[in-house]
């Protein structure tokens, strides 16, 4: 299976970042290659045979990912240049559109910066024309999931979106809001950031109540520069268009431009063919693995780094599964080292071939003060016991010199 990785193959190290983007395999490899070498062309704007033949193939894979995320029908599925290009559209396209003054959003401050940023500017665009709608921050647990009590306690009658990461990014772990579902009115919308979870764990939108769902295709073996947007119907027809152009469907008459069926309403312009492609050959290979067996394999590398990190003489744990009960884990744990910097202990890690990511990862921070500083360890169905195990005995080594 290693083999269906080159980098892997090649390579001596120990890869165990694919929180921030999974290895490629052969078959996404050989899929951009064919689109850039032969029959290239574009979709969605002529009638001949390699035209045509995309078009069609874009089709399929739009089909695919639907079913991947267990959507009933292909129009809910929009293709986006990456998941904060996904976030950013829902706070556009929908935001914009549709939230009054006083209107309130629902969020986490420890978030990934994708699903906190696009908040924070649309708070401040809609102030500029007199609209002020308020942002509500709500914490989260020692395990890392998103507090559903606190949630509750912050409903309003002015709440209109609750956005949650499913599986998060550094803490490593799964928050459903299925205490919460229950308790929304009908207009509360739920927006799920699945960059963590797509392609990690099995993701279904329609369990979920999601109306937003989003991910990130280079962290589910695809290419970089692809995500996808997740709309359910009942949403469409609250959605402006924040691409315009050209192939987005969208006419125009004397009054402006005149909306059109989604999902051309948000695909304005001409959309990343090979990695659209490389998305559609990443699911096969998904399908292939199994994204059960790859969570199943996940949980038992989570709960062996675990185990074995514990006796590490000055590591402390960031919340996540380290702190959960019912032996939960989704390939994430992030920890700090008593007495070594994690830039530090991360380059050190490096020299010995263990690639982790080391540093602020991603979480906002006020400028004028240092972001995070944590070591994530990520792995996937490529990762072995074996190299969890001498990567464990790596840190033991570097903290007891650090002391």
């Amino acid at each position: 299976m290693r083999a269906l990785f080159p980098a892997l193959a090649e390579g001596s190290e120990v890869y165990l970042d694919s929180a921030a983007t999974t290895q490629k395999p052969l078959p996404v490899i050989e899929t951009i290659r064919a689109y850039h070498g032969s029959r290239t062309a574009n979709v969605g704007r002529g009638g001949y045979p390699w035209a045509a033949e995309l078009t069609a193939r874009l089709g399929e894979i739009r089909a695919h990912t639907a079913e991947f995320l267990g959507a009933a029908h292909p129009d809910e599925i929009v293709f986006t240049g990456g998941a904060t290009a996904a976030l950013n559209a829902v706070a556009l396209s929908w935001g914009l559109a549709n939230l009054r003054d006083g209107d309130e959003i629902l969020y986490s401050p420890t978030d990934h910066e994708s699903n906190v940023l696009p908040w924070l500017h649309l708070r401040g665009l809609l102030a500029r024309f007199g609209r002020h709608i308020v942002l509500v921050p709500y914490a989260s647990t020692v395990d890392g999931r998103a507090d559903t009590a606190d949630i509750r306690a912050k409903l309003t009658p002015r709440t209109r979106l609750v956005t949650v990461s499913h599986v998060h990014h550094v803490f490593g772990a799964c928050s459903t809001l299925a205490q919460v579902r229950e308790a929304l009115e009908p207009h509360v919308l739920l927006c799920f950031d699945c960059s963590q979870s797509g392609g990690h764990i099995p993701v279904d939108v329609v369990a979920l109540r999601a109306d937003f769902a989003i991910l990130a295709g280079h962290k589910m073996f695809g290419a970089p520069g692809t995500g996808v947007l997740y709309c359910a119907r009942r949403v469409h027809e609250q959605l402006d268009p924040f691409l315009p152009g050209g192939n987005s469907g969208v006419a125009v008459d004397d009054s402006g431009l005149i909306r059109a069926g989604m999902p051309e309403l948000l695909e304005g312009g001409t959309p990343n063919i090979p990695g659209i492609l490389a998305l559609g050959s990443a699911l096969e290979v998904l399908d292939e693995f199994g994204v059960e067996e790859i969570a199943a394999h996940n949980r038992d590398l989570t709960l062996r780094l675990i185990d074995g990190l514990r006796g590490v003489p000055g590591l402390d744990f960031l919340p996540g599964p380290a702190y959960g009960a019912g032996g939960v884990g989704y390939g994430i744990v992030s920890f700090t080292v008593e007495g070594i910097a994690a830039a530090d202990l991360g380059f050190v890690l490096g020299e010995f071939g263990f690639l982790v990511r080391a540093g602020a990862q991603c979480l906002p921070h006020r400028a004028d003060e240092p972001g995070p500083d944590a070591i994530r360890v990520s792995t996937h169905i490529y990762n072995t016991a074996e190299e969890i195990d001498r990567f464990v005995a790596c840190v033991a080594t570097i903290a007891r010199e650090a002391r």
